[in-house]
């Protein structure tokens, strides 16, 4: 970050409202950092006081949700939905029901979301949401009646055309069926009022796929720009949930060597790669079996270990925020990583950040990398208005030319604003400046309502 730059973060940190949350303030100046300096040279995105304006939702929803256990009590939560930008399209963004939600968290979220659904180039706003309820140990019936309590109280702020949520922790397509019938009953209309619903209740194909495989079409962009390929590969991948398994299962249909997957536990290695059969038996296998995996699998289980040392050409974090440290940059540095793409939203430190940037190992953020998950999203509401089904292949063809797309306009802005050390595109500066393009033309357009 240059000199001018620095000043100029530190000059509009210090201007926000003083009530901003230190958590929310971290996840402005992230982007404040990379594009301040675009905004001040560009007489109308300065006049329109851009970024400060995106840096206040267009309002903040707040509600008690009570609802009764099994046992009879009453409960009481709080939900939120943070309504950050309606500028390109209507809100869009996921609801987490986990005990550390909280209304900073959701904030910082759904300004990230506005970025990361600009670069998509759907007509998709940017929002967050959910409740400090834990599902956990919780009956089929309790996450039913507390689905139902938190739906009567958000209905009346969503719709096809207003804010459309999809799922994150905690409610998967279950929960979302159970919403959108909520939904349903209140606005006495069908609508694609959510996404990532049971495909029965008009989802979309490929919606659990579609942040896997949009990552590794974003990856396979990253390397033919750099004049290479995935064909042999190897591949480690963080995490066996959702995002990891799919991904995993599309490299090795691509050819490339998936060398580990892993868990908190600890990560199962495969020097020669995975087969189409070890994946699907870490995608199934229950936690208290996942440490012996069968002989025939060719995976050996490390326990405590992450994966990163295992000498990956390429790295996806898929797990969890801050996952990669210094140590294991250290780690992926030494085995002679050259790429990463974020499948997990921020999985890396600053500390190791900044260290892979110096050693030039190529990332991408995962504003970018992961985006195919809220891009079918968006196809997902084109299917539902026009009260139409596409076959998987159209939707992975859909799913594949907008993640292509996005990564041509990051690489883009990423090569025209890198460091001249550099040797690749810095796919972060990238992605902040050419989401914000896009939020700063229409923003003028808009005009100052």
């Amino acid at each position: 970050m240059s000199d001018r730059a620095a000043a100029l973060t530190r000059a509009f940190i210090d201007d926000l409202r003083p009530d901003h949350d230190a958590v929310y303030l971290k996840t402005v100046e992230a982007i404040a950092r990379d594009v301040l300096t675009v905004e001040k040279a560009n007489a109308d995105f300065a006049a329109a006081r851009v970024l400060e304006r995106l840096t206040e939702p267009d309002r903040v929803i707040a509600f008690r949700v009570t609802w009764r256990d099994d046992a009879g009590d009453v409960q009481i939560n709080r939900g939120w939905r943070v309504q950050q930008s309606n500028l390109l399209g209507p809100y869009k963004g996921g609801l987490r029901w986990h005990p550390a939600t909280n209304l900073p968290v959701l904030q910082s979220l759904a300004f990230e979301q506005v970025f990361k659904n600009a670069l998509t180039g759907l007509p998709l706003g940017g929002a967050k949401g959910g409740a400090d309820f834990d599902p956990a140990g919780r009956s089929a019936g309790e996450i039913e009646r507390f689905a139902q309590a938190f739906m009567t109280a958000l209905a009346p702020h969503v719709g096809p055309e207003r804010d459309v949520p999809a799922g994150d922790m905690g409610v998967g397509a279950h929960e979302l069926g159970l919403l959108a019938r909520v939904w349903s009953q209140q606005a006495q209309a069908w609508g694609g009022a959510l996404t990532g619903k049971p495909l029965c209740l008009g989802g979309s194909r490929l919606r659990a796929e579609a942040t896997g495989y949009g990552l590794v079409y974003f990856l396979c962009a990253m390397l033919e720009a750099a004049g290479e390929g995935i064909e042999g590969r190897r591949v480690a991948v963080s995490g066996r949930g959702n995002v990891a398994i799919h991904a995993a299962r599309k490299l090795q249909g691509m050819g490339a060597r998936v060398i580990a997957l892993s868990s908190r536990a600890g990560a199962w290695h495969a020097p020669d790669g995975m087969g189409a059969q070890a994946i699907d038996w870490l995608a199934e296998a229950p936690a208290d079996q996942a440490a012996n995996p069968p002989a025939r699998l060719g995976l050996d289980f490390h326990e405590g270990r992450k994966p990163w040392g295992l000498e990956p050409e390429i790295a996806l974090p898929c797990a969890t925020q801050n996952e990669i440290d210094h140590d294991d940059a250290q780690a992926l540095v030494r085995g002679g990583c050259k790429f990463l793409a974020e499948g997990a939203n921020m999985p890396l430190t600053a500390s190791a950040a900044r260290l892979l940037a110096r050693k030039h190992v190529i990332c991408a953020p995962g504003k970018a990398a992961n985006a195919g998950g809220v891009a079918v999203s968006g196809l997902e509401m084109r299917q539902n208005a026009e009260y139409a089904r596409w076959s998987t292949d159209r939707v992975d063809k859909a799913l594949r030319g907008v993640m292509q797309r996005l990564h041509r306009l990051v690489a883009e802005e990423g090569l025209a604003n890198a460091a001249l050390d550099r040797a690749g595109p810095d796919y972060h500066r990238g992605a902040n400046l050419a989401a914000y393009r896009r939020m700063a033309r229409a923003t003028v357009e808009a005009g100052a309502v």
